[in-house]
């Protein structure tokens, strides 16, 4: 149950550059120094391994990157959201910077499922115009390999541009499937285009509400 005692501060930062190639893991641990750095009376979970109270929106695949991604920073005490977010950005690498602050109801959905739908554009070397995405794709997880059907993660059409690719998939409770996959299988067998870069550009809840207008 949230504490409504503390302050939910959204933190809306850029995942860029070289740490692209930074695992979930990696990013959350650079993003707990970030704070430590930036000298944010942060809340402490209680229990036997006390640890920084923040929570993460969805992980995204090594190589991956991200226009809009977030993190929820519970506070102690009340910090202007502006100040907040320039002791964020003098503490942070320019691959991982914060962009925007603002607060949010403690009660609101869990960062990691508050945004179920994820938009992403993969830029090609060549034009996006032929590439067609798989109707399945192969995945194996715990040494079992499961067939997902594409259409069933799709959400809404794709769109091409030039040599941009822009396509959204939606998380499920069952799991979900992940773009660098989805990419993998699209360009098997292909030696004229290949993926330059995939980004994800933008996450929406259940209404169609962004993170960030």
């Amino acid at each position: 149950m949230a504490d409504p005692s503390l302050f939910r501060l959204r933190v809306v930062f850029a995942k860029s550059g070289r740490l692209c190639q930074l695992s979930h893991l990696e990013i959350a641990r650079t993003l707990e120094r970030i704070v430590r750095r930036a000298q944010l009376p942060y809340a402490i979970t209680q229990g036997f391994s006390p640890h920084m109270k923040i929570s993460f929106g969805s992980a995204l695949p090594v190589g991956v990157g991200g226009t809009r991604e977030f993190f929820d920073l519970f506070l102690t005490s009340y910090v202007n959201a502006e100040a907040a977010l320039k002791q964020l950005q003098q503490a942070s690498p320019a691959d991982l910077m914060p962009e925007q602050c603002f607060y949010v109801a403690a009660s609101a959905p869990a960062a990691s499922v508050a945004f179920p739908v994820s938009t992403y554009e993969a830029l090609l070397s060549g034009p996006a115009g032929d590439v067609q995405l798989p109707e399945t794709v192969a995945v194996v997880r715990k040494k079992k390999e499961r067939v997902l059907q594409v259409a069933e993660y799709l959400a809404g059409p794709v769109k091409r541009a030039g040599n941009a690719l822009r396509f959204s998939l939606e998380a499920k409770p069952t799991g979900s499937l992940r773009p660098d996959a989805l990419m993998r299988e699209a360009l098997h067998g292909r030696s004229d285009v290949v993926l330059v870069s995939l980004t994800r550009v933008q996450q929406v809840d259940g209404d169609g509400k962004p993170v960030v207008s």
